[in-house]
Parts: structure tokens; C-alpha cells; sequence
């Protein structure tokens, strides 16, 4: 699996976790840190930021891919929408939660969301 990270490094015991939540190894983890011009348009920065990741047309449909969003919400959404585009499903991404009373401040995956499931989910709703 491919753990695509937009957001702060992922830490050894957050990667166990994934990999127990989604029973699967994580083999690579492509960093791919976010930080975008406010005053440029965002969609050429965030294609610039993926041409990090050298996945062929086949391997963006085919390779298990899991993502770790930027926390900023625009950036975010447009995230989706491109890899959705690349990859013609959205991606299972991770939810991280504050560590409770930890100090310096750190975080623990809460979940693996299923968005195609929860877009599939939804489109019941249309009818």
C-alpha cells in the first residue's frame, strides 16, 4: 500500500496503526508537504506537488493507495477532486485525533475513512 501524506510526517506508531486498521503493509510513504502561494491560483501548486509521485496512469487505478489530506480545507478538496480524477474513485483517507493530556501536543489515527463507500453510501439518497 501507498500512503500518499500532504500533511505532518507520519510517526512509526501512527504507521502501525494504519496498517493494522486497514490490514495491509504500508510499503512507501510519499511525503508530499503543502505549501501553496496564497496569491496564486492553487490548482497548478498542487499539480506541481504530485508530479512527486511517479505512479503510471495504470498504477494510479490499480496500486492501494491511502491518503493523509492537507489540513487546509481548500487545498483539501482539490486534492480530492485530482486524485479522484487519476485514480476514478476517491481514496481512503485518514483521520487523526489529538492525543488527550499528551505533552508537546501529538496525534493518533482515529479511522480510515471509506469514501467510496460513503459516495455509494450517498447516492442511494438521489432516488
Amino acid at each position: 500500500m501507498i500512503l500518499l501524506n500532504f500533511s505532518h510526517p507520519i510517526t512509526p506508531e501512527q504507521l502501525t496503526t494504519i496498517e493494522t486498521l486497514v490490514k495491509n503493509k504500508v510499503s512507501q510513504v510519499a511525503d508530499l508537504p503543502i505549501h501553496f502561494d496564497q496569491s496564486q491560483p492553487f490548482q497548478p501548486q498542487l499539480q506541481k506537488v504530485l508530479q512527486a509521485v511517479t505512479l503510471s496512469p495504470s498504477e494510479w487505478q490499480t496500486a492501494a493507495i491511502i491518503v493523509n489530506l492537507p489540513a487546509y480545507n481548500y487545498i483539501a478538496a482539490m486534492t480530492l477532486a485530482e486524485l479522484h480524477g487519476r485514480m476514478g474513485y476517491f481514496p481512503p483517507i485518514l483521520r487523526l485525533r489529538p492525543v488527550e493530556g499528551a505533552m508537546p501536543p501529538r496525534f493518533e489515527v482515529a479511522e480510515v475513512v471509506n469514501l467510496q463507500a460513503m459516495r455509494d453510501e450517498a447516492r442511494k439518497e438521489r432516488y
